[in-house]
């Protein structure tokens, strides 16, 4: 029984990376699927002092504790990842308990450029690093001009974006299944 968690790096509604992020998890078929929502305050240690912790940091730390593994669609901004989504990981570093410890973790990008994201996905990487989870290597999925590939119904309609998804999400589900054995 896989439980996914998406976290898409974009805030906007119609996001090309939230469009992704649900052809990934179509793709994926997992029995359990939650949305992680990262819109919390700018970390701020006076504010984290004064009030604690923000519930909404806990609740995605606990859902990322909870799932067997979490796909990030991460748009690029300024040839790195969004603010939104390192502030989330930040928030998250202040706590006493690291969700992200072997956790299979599967990024993928949409983005304007001809890179697709490449940026920010490497940008992301660098930012995952410290808590260690076991982010999957190769089979990159990264949708250039996502304006082109997508459909007015959101779904994604470029082929060789969708082969890179498939062959992403297959190889994705191979490694969810070898860390989170048949209980």
């Amino acid at each position: 029984m896989a439980k996914i968690l998406g976290i898409c790096g974009s805030l906007r509604r119609g996001s090309y990376n939230l469009m992704l992020l649900q052809e990934a998890i179509r793709e994926f078929a997992p029995d359990l699927y939650g949305m992680g929502d990262i819109r919390f305050p700018l970390y701020d240690g006076d504010l984290e002092d004064e009030e604690g912790i923000p519930e909404g940091v806990q609740t995605l730390a606990d859902w990322i504790s909870k799932a067997d593994a979490v796909i990030i669609a991460t748009p690029e901004y300024n040839k790195s990842l969004p603010g939104g989504l390192k502030n989330a990981l930040d928030w998250i570093s202040r706590l006493p308990e690291n969700p992200w410890t072997d956790k299979p973790v599967s990024i993928i990008s949409a983005a304007a450029g001809r890179g697709g994201g490449d940026r920010s996905q490497f940008a992301l990487r660098l930012a995952l690093a410290p808590f260690g989870p076991l982010v999957m290597n190769g089979r990159e999925v990264l949708v250039s001009n996502p304006a082109d590939c997508f459909d007015e119904d959101g779904y994604l309609t470029d082929e060789r974006a969708r082969r890179a998804l498939t062959t992403h999400v297959a190889a994705f589900r191979d490694l969810v299944a070898a860390c989170n054995p048949v209980r």
